[in-house]
């Protein structure tokens, strides 16, 4: 059975360590995708996330990552994820693989992923929560704009922790 990605009610999350002293956190709104759910199993999904609603509370900072420097968003408008596997560890827990392109680059992942029991809404849709967390080398898609700054640090850390919740529905009838 498909399911769609309610935008509404679903959001990428991010953080990075700056100058390996504080996280920076960011989110990506406006995230679509379709999710394939077979008796009550996780068995396929294709996320689209926007690299133009990157959004970490400071304006210069959103257009540096919208910039060539990190997602070169005019030119790659779309970070997309394609599930391969999802490998159930107990209960609603689950390993998912898949492929994320950032940038036309193209590199497996795995994130932890924790699938909620499906219930109807108050409008009579079916809806399932998905909450995926992982972490990424963002050296991996090219992602390598840095500075070197006092004591050998770098402005910004190579690993990106990910976090996603997603609700979706599937309307009924």
């Amino acid at each position: 059975m498909e399911w769609t990605i309610d935008s509404a009610h679903t959001q990428a999350n991010f953080a990075v360590r700056h100058m390996a002293v504080t996280t920076v956190r960011g989110r990506f709104d406006n995230i679509t995708g379709k999710v394939e759910v077979q008796d009550g199993k996780l068995v396929n999904a294709a996320i689209d996330i926007p690299t133009t609603s990157v959004n970490t509370n400071e304006p210069d900072r959103d257009k540096h990552l919208k910039s060539a420097d990190f997602f070169d968003a005019e030119n790659h408008p779309t970070m997309h994820f394609s599930m391969t596997s999802a490998q159930q560890v107990s209960g609603d827990e689950y390993k998912l693989s898949g492929n994320l392109t950032i940038r036309d680059i193209t590199h497996p992942v795995t994130l932890d992923a924790t699938i909620s029991q499906s219930f109807t809404d108050p409008w009579g849709n079916e809806r399932i929560g998905i909450s995926l967390t992982g972490k990424l080398d963002r050296k991996a898609w090219n992602l390598t704009w840095n500075v070197l700054v006092e004591a050998g640090r770098f402005l910004v850390s190579d690993e990106v922790k990910v976090e996603v919740d997603a609700q979706i529905f599937h309307p009924k009838g």
